[in-house]
């Protein structure tokens, strides 16, 4: 009698929007590890997470996907957030759970752990000769970018700058995935740009549409203001930074870094890893140390930290970069946690420094590294006007 092996269950989860080649080439390398069961994010989650509505619905999305080969079955997700799939998963009985490098997360990582399934991390390989595809690259021909602050935020709310005047520093980011809402990639701010121009930033001087958009994000008599970094890191492009004189509201002076050199620089060593989105309860200000000695901290990091950006000196670099993260973190103590720390055991080895992207903590942990950091997110600094 002739013994047949039994196949493996393979999970995978997503948006799977606008089917398209990179979805397809994703689900015929996973297929080749088992049975091949996905989970939909429903409608309603996915406009939680991503803050617009799906193209096509999540029948729609799930009849084409039982469409293809590679497909065992289909089923929409039962929870909400970023772990929508969980009890489905632990329903299923998955032997593997598959992510690509876009979708790896240590939430997924220690669910895995804790109802013992094997997880997997694929890169994004396009088939044969076909170009690599994405839902946002499709979805926006010219798409509205994100910002990272790199050193000296907070500066830009005068209840810190009057303190001590200092330098923020930003990056605009090309949008070659689709960044969390409230994962301190200016989300919000950007939504109100999309509201305000549609999909990309009008032809206009970039300082114009900062504060354009600033005043836009900023109905008067706000209380909690959008700090004016968001705005500037959106519109205007490459690492900029500029310098808040005490309690101002706007910077009295830019500079700028758009040469390709520099910038192949900082993004050959910036990696990111996905957190989770801020809950939407959470106060950071609820407990705050804001002192002119720690401003001045700040302040101080944020310039050591352009330092090393304009001479390509790494050490000087991440030595600022790290700076300044421990001057907010002293500043705004809620901002890290347990949870956040467990995360950044798992690359004090190998990264030379470390920072938050969200203000309020989570977000996404970026890194600074001279040595590759596997599964990790790589940025892509736009350094011309969008269109051009």
């Amino acid at each position: 009698m002739v013994m047949v092996s039994k196949r493996k269950k393979v999970f995978v989860s997503g948006c799977f929007d606008m089917l398209h080649s990179g979805h397809v080439a994703f689900l015929d390398e996973v297929s080749q590890y088992g049975d091949l069961y996905v989970g939909l994010g429903s409608d309603r989650t996915i406009f939680e997470l991503k803050g617009r509505h799906t193209i096509n619905s999540e029948d729609e999305r799930m009849y084409m996907l039982k469409a293809l080969k590679s497909v065992t079955n289909v089923f929409i997700n039962s929870g909400g957030g970023l772990l929508d799939f969980e009890e489905d998963l632990i329903r299923l009985k998955a032997d593997i759970f598959i992510v690509n490098e876009d979708g790896h997360s240590y939430d997924k990582v220690e669910l895995c752990e804790k109802v013992d399934i094997e997880y997997k991390v694929l890169k994004r390989i396009p088939y044969a000769n076909l170009p690599s595809r994405s839902t946002t690259t499709i979805r926006n021909i010219i798409p509205m970018p994100y910002r990272i602050d790199l050193a000296g935020t907070w500066i830009d709310q005068p209840y810190v700058s009057k303190q001590h005047p200092g330098w923020a520093i930003t990056a605009s980011i090309e949008p070659i995935i689709e960044f969390n809402e409230r994962s301190g990639m200016a989300t919000s701010t950007r939504n109100k740009a999309i509201e305000l121009w549609n999909n990309h930033l009008p032809f206009e001087y970039p300082e114009k549409l900062a504060k354009i958009l600033f005043r836009y994000d900023n109905n008067p008599g706000t209380k909690e203001v959008s700090g004016s970094q968001d705005s500037i890191g959106i519109t205007m492009p490459g690492i900029n930074r500029f310098f808040y004189e005490k309690g101002e509201y706007w910077p009295s002076k830019f500079e700028s870094v758009t040469d390709k050199k520099t910038v192949e620089w900082l993004e050959e060593r910036l990696y990111m890893i996905p957190l989770w989105p801020r809950p939407d309860n959470f106060k950071v200000l609820a407990k705050t140390n804001i002192t002119a000695n720690e401003v001045l901290k700040l302040t101080e990091a944020a310039e050591k930290t352009w330092k090393g950006l304009t001479e390509m000196d790494i050490n000087i670099f991440a030595e600022g970069f790290f700076e300044s993260f421990n001057s907010q973190i002293r500043m705004f103590p809620l901002m890290l946690n347990d949870k956040i720390e467990r995360v950044i055991d798992k690359y004090r080895d190998t990264a030379l420094a470390w920072k938050l992207s969200g203000a309020g903590g989570g977000g996404y942990l970026i890194l600074i590294s001279e040595m590759e950091i596997t599964n990790a997110i790589r940025v892509k600094v736009r350094i011309k006007e969008l269109g051009l």
